[in-house]
């Protein structure tokens, strides 16, 4: 396997936790407990955010305009 499949496996499954904590954070919201447990998840979508965007940007080639 490649680095190039590597990054698009990790890119994938980055992709996935980030949908599965956006769903967490949205039921927790609409309990309405738990504001530590929410602000954890969105400081942890956020660090995934920055990790997906390095990822995409390794695998999109940089095109000069």
């Amino acid at each position: 396997m490649d680095e190039q499949e590597q990054l698009a496996g990790r890119l994938a499954a980055l992709k996935t936790e980030h949908r599965d904590l956006d769903a967490a954070i949205t039921a927790l919201a609409e309990s309405g407990r738990d504001q530590l447990a929410i602000a954890r998840l969105k400081k942890r979508k956020l660090v995934l955010r920055d990790e997906i965007s390095l990822i995409e940007d390794q695998l999109i080639p940089d095109i000069i305009a």
